[in-house]
């Protein structure tokens, strides 16, 4: 009659440890400015096995857009699971400031017992939110834009603020600061594995945003000879004024190419694929130590690019408006006990917070305004969302399954973009009668998400 209570206590004793290390883990990696112009979503030029290899794993979301393309919107958008206003991540926003009642993605982990730590560029501002979502200060190399070659920084005229938009100096992978910001991952993921305790590990990668700077042997991937450059260079017909490129570009030192020679497009092109692929090297190492230290089998790991990215199409070079490039993402998710595959349901960078938290199966704070999407991940061709949403300073978006629409100031200018017929975008026919109905159609679904979103 003795035995029972030690057995009792024996099982009372182990149960703790074994939902801890039920818990499962987060990596989530943010890469900035990366557009889905990878090898696993059908860019066969662009060298990205590690990111590749992963995906293979994992579901591979082809129709994942963003809140807002720009950085700060966006980390801020998907950090609280709030969708963007006129009035919420519009310029240089924070969450601590646009909604600073919102539990943070980090913060819901680290109140359910998580180590929460931040490495790179996570928030647009490394202080933003910190206090509340990390368990240790946030950490970022001083200088995001460091160049190693003396001749990158020469001021060469007053009119410019920056130094070259290019180098590739022959240099270890841990010059720039992303090899720092994987150095300092990898030794967390040690640490962590150490420590026992289940964790939020965020790792954020700030190539392949310009300056286009990276080691030599990542230029060489490539023959610029051989690079393709796009084939639709012309400003989109019946766009209105409002649509305009990114001029941040102008901002650095362009040597001398002349601004949108067919040499300026494949020197452009060329600095972004190399510093895909030398993010790309990075991401490997980080993903390789998981697997090294045993904790990959229980560690959800998500790859996030923060928005899409002009890469010469219509002249235009990076995001800052609401066309399709701007606006889609690369959203890789690998979860344990979930099925590899891919999805073309549309899904947004505001779904991502709840739907990790129900893969952890934490409660989902009452402020998200996304939705999980963890049935994809059983059933891939199930529809998820009618529109997506995404909006950028006076322009609000709605992008379905075969079109874009705009509306810039409140329907003053619309944009109308048959994704079917011309899925680069080159005509605007929202003042076309046999597109009445669609337009319609549109204006009421973009309604329905403004509505959605000021709740």
């Amino acid at each position: 009659m003795h035995i029972y209570p030690f057995i009792s206590a024996f099982f009372v004793g182990i149960a703790f440890p074994l939902s801890a290390v039920e818990k499962p883990n987060v990596l989530f990696i943010a890469i900035d400015d990366l557009r889905p112009e990878i090898g696993c979503y059908g860019a066969p030029q662009v060298k990205t096995p590690h990111i590749d290899k992963l995906a293979a794993q994992s579901m591979r979301f082809d129709r994942a857009y963003c809140q807002v393309p720009i950085c700060m919107g966006s980390r801020a958008s998907l950090l609280t699971g709030i969708l963007p206003t006129s009035k919420r991540f519009v310029g240089e926003c924070r969450a601590d400031v646009d909604a600073p009642d919102a539990p943070t993605l980090p913060e819901t982990f680290k109140k359910s017992g998580y180590a929460t730590i931040s490495n790179g560029k996570i928030y647009h501002n490394v202080e933003d939110a910190a206090k509340r979502s990390w368990s240790e200060p946030a950490w970022k190399p001083e200088n995001s834009m460091k160049s190693v070659d003396p001749k990158t920084n020469l001021r060469l005229s007053k009119s410019k603020q920056r130094g070259l938009i290019f180098e590739s100096p022959d240099v270890a992978d841990d010059v720039y600061p992303d090899g720092e910001i994987a150095k300092k991952t990898i030794a967390d993921l040690q640490r962590l594995k150490k420590d026992g305790k289940p964790f939020f590990l965020a790792c954020g990668f700030f190539k392949p945003h310009m300056p286009f700077y990276a080691p030599k042997k990542y230029w060489d991937l490539y023959d610029r000879n051989t690079i393709e450059i796009a084939k639709n260079l012309s400003r989109p017909t019946n766009a209105p004024e409002q649509l305009k490129g990114s001029g941040e570009f102008r901002s650095y030192h362009l040597g001398d190419y002349k601004e949108n020679s067919e040499d300026f497009h494949r020197m452009m092109r060329h600095g972004y694929l190399a510093c895909t692929s030398y993010t790309d090297k990075l991401v490997g190492d980080v993903l390789a130590e998981l697997e090294r230290l045993g904790l990959a089998e229980n560690t959800i790991v998500v790859i996030w690019g923060d928005h899409g990215w002009h890469l010469g199409e219509h002249n235009f070079w990076g995001k800052h408006n609401t066309m399709h490039l701007a606006t889609r993402v690369p959203l890789i998710v690998k979860a344990p006990g979930k099925k590899a595959g891919s999805t073309t349901s549309l899904v947004e960078s505001a779904d991502i917070f709840p739907t990790l938290c129900k893969l952890a199966e934490l409660e989902i704070p009452k402020t998200v305004q996304g939705r999980a999407f963890v049935n994809l991940f059983d059933k891939p061709d199930e529809p998820f969302r009618q529109a997506a949403y995404s909006r950028f300073v006076n322009a609000d978006a709605v992008i379905t399954e075969h079109f874009t629409y705009t509306s810039y100031n409140s329907g003053k200018s619309e944009m109308l973009y048959d994704l079917k017929k011309d899925p680069t975008e080159n005509t605007n026919v929202a003042s076309k009668p046999e597109y009445a109905e669609t337009r319609t159609k549109m204006k009421k679904l973009l309604a329905q998400r403004l509505s959605e979103a000021s709740k």
